[in-house]
């Protein structure tokens, strides 16, 4: 079902997971200790159902279908994974690396999301 889709509705279910994702992760400040599959979850269906226009684009019985489900668990993973493995850009490293050094704070990042959350805090920091 989800393969039917039109490639504009699906490319928005892709973003709207990538978004939520990275905004979950925020607001647990990146602690892998605290990320929650059910929290993660509730959080982008409470995205889904508040900001995404393709939800009201998927037919209902689409939405409610088992087929449905499965398909989009599965590009929840690979969204999540393809996330984890985009490398910070170079320039997000030599920004971290400044902001580091002017606010005596370090941080660890292993990915571009989450070195965007490191830049952020430690220009709050500066």
């Amino acid at each position: 079902m989800y393969k039917q889709l039109s490639s504009g509705i699906k490319i928005s279910i892709t973003r709207s997971i990538s978004f939520a994702f990275e905004t979950y992760m925020a607001k647990i400040e990146w602690r892998e200790d605290k990320y929650d599959l059910n929290d993660f979850v509730a959080h982008w269906q409470q995205y889904v159902l508040t900001n995404a226009a393709w939800y009201d684009k998927v037919p209902e019985d689409a939405l409610r279908s088992v087929e449905f489900q499965e398909e989009l668990a599965k590009k929840i993973n690979e969204v999540i994974a393809k996330v984890l493995q985009q490398a910070p850009t170079d320039e997000q490293i030599a920004n971290i690396e400044q902001l580091e050094q002017a606010t005596g704070k370090s941080f660890d990042y292993g990915c571009k999301a989450e070195a965007t959350f490191v830049e952020n805090k430690l220009k709050e920091l500066a």
